[in-house]
């Protein structure tokens, strides 16, 4: 897709618009390209003259769809565009992630498909749910080798979503029982409900404010979780900017308090980010880091009250920043409606034709890859690759409960449904490996 391509689209054509679900993140040679071009505005990659060879989709189209056609990343050819999203499934106990990890995203590795790993945190004080992996040791760092190389073996291309909840924790969770940290002492509102390790929810508690001279600290830590992510084998990073985590909680001005350097202004608001985003840079190249951010997601009360001037804000200062280092890998960006832990809408929305020009300007805006998630069904992946909304689509839930999905879609053949109770439970067979693909009997389940 060309650069001129990636204009904003009228607002009279609607973005398609997602259900309203989300779900809460032998070897065979893989195909990697590595580029070096630094120069800006950059070049999208050209499109496959082999593409109609390589078609498998049904015999009733007459073409291979966008959605699975190859793309070229700024470093990694992908064979197809559809994602696994990051899912946290707390499944890695003791925060170090184990065999079943290895089989869980194995089973959903495609030759040149793309997998972010669930949120992965960088700091004993990151974790806001129980049995999440952390990427802050070495033996953390040795176990994801294990599961790196599970998906590598099948050729696919994996990266490593970097976390930190911030305020969205409690004390169980925190090293010494502390309060969680935060860019404010505000909690998260009792509508909200935080899992604890023995399967009840409980409140949010009041967070710590950080000092100024405590968040270099914050910032080194993704820097430094970057570095054991590759050394694990990982392809690249995505920094977890969205749904009201902690960076999230210095974006957003419904949260963010403060009168120092990182508050008040647009600009002081995207500082923590952009901090972080150029340590990473700086430590593993920018074609290994994506971004992933949600300007008008108000989940666990991170509000704006002005989405689509966030948004922009943050794309075009990771424009600049493209500029000086090189192309980023992706732009993640979640659509303005999902549901979260099974409960209803969080706040109120705009309408269909508003959330379309969020997503649609900030795609116009961003000079490099676009993903695009938040309750895509194959016909809505399908219209955004093909109408240019999209580069790549993220999906959930769907492949939660179908391994294959991307076979599946590619045949459009029926899905496996869900079974949400088991999705954030320590077990490491029921709801995570034990889906059936296709061919194999339901009653796997």
């Amino acid at each position: 897709m060309s650069i001129s391509a990636l204009r904003p689209l009228p607002p009279t054509s609607p973005l398609p618009r997602p259900h309203r679900q989300f779900a809460i993140s032998t070897v065979i040679s893989r195909t990697v390209t590595t580029t070096t071009t630094n120069s800006f505005p950059f070049p999208s990659p050209p499109r496959d003259p082999a593409a109609r060879e390589m078609d498998r989709s049904p015999p009733d189209q007459k073409q291979q769809a966008p959605l699975f056609s190859p793309y070229q990343m700024p470093r990694f050819r992908l064979n197809h565009r559809v994602v696994l999203a990051p899912m946290t499934r707390c499944r890695a106990i003791g925060a170090v992630p184990g065999p079943a990890l290895a089989e869980y995203y194995a089973q959903r590795t495609t030759q040149g498909g793309l997998l972010i790993s669930e949120g992965t945190v960088v700091s004993p004080a990151g974790p806001g749910f129980p049995h999440v992996p952390g990427i802050y040791n070495q033996e953390q760092t040795d176990a994801w080798k294990k599961v790196v190389d599970a998906v590598h073996a099948k050729g696919g291309i994996f990266f490593c979503q970097l976390w930190h909840v911030g305020r969205a924790s409690h004390q169980v969770y925190q090293p010494n029982g502390a309060a969680p940290i935060s860019s404010t002492d505000k909690p998260i509102s009792a509508r909200w409900r935080i899992l604890m390790p023995d399967g009840s929810y409980g409140k949010y508690p009041k967070p710590r404010r950080l000092a100024t001279s405590e968040i270099p600290e914050i910032v080194e830590q993704y820097r430094q979780g970057a570095i054991n992510a590759i050394k694990a084998g990982f392809d690249g990073i995505e920094i977890h900017g969205a749904h009201g985590y902690i960076i999230d909680q210095f974006l957003k001005d419904g949260i963010n308090d403060r009168t120092d350097e990182y508050g008040g202004s647009l600009s002081n608001r995207c500082r923590f980010l952009l901090e972080i985003t150029r340590a990473v840079v700086s430590a593993i190249g920018a074609d290994r880091v994506a971004v992933r951010i949600s300007p008008a997601i108000d989940h666990l009360d991170a509000y704006d009250s002005d989405p689509m001037k966030l948004g922009m804000a943050v794309v075009e200062r990771l424009n600049t920043l493209q500029q000086e280092a090189g192309r980023l890998a992706y732009l993640h960006v979640t659509q303005p409606r999902y549901t979260a832990y099974g409960q209803t809408e969080s706040g109120q929305h705009g309408s269909a034709e508003e959330e379309s020009r969020l997503m649609r300007t900030l795609r116009g805006a961003y000079r490099g890859t676009f993903m695009c998630s938040g309750g895509y069904t194959r016909e809505l992946g399908l219209e955004a690759v093909e109408s240019g909304d999209a580069d790549l689509v993220s999906y959930g839930r769907l492949f939660i409960s179908n391994p294959d999905l991307v076979e599946r879609f590619r045949l459009n053949a029926g899905l496996n449904k869900y079974v949400r109770k088991t999705f954030y439970t320590p077990d490491p067979v029921v709801g995570y490996t034990d889906y059936p693909f296709l061919g194999q009997p339901k009653s796997r389940m």
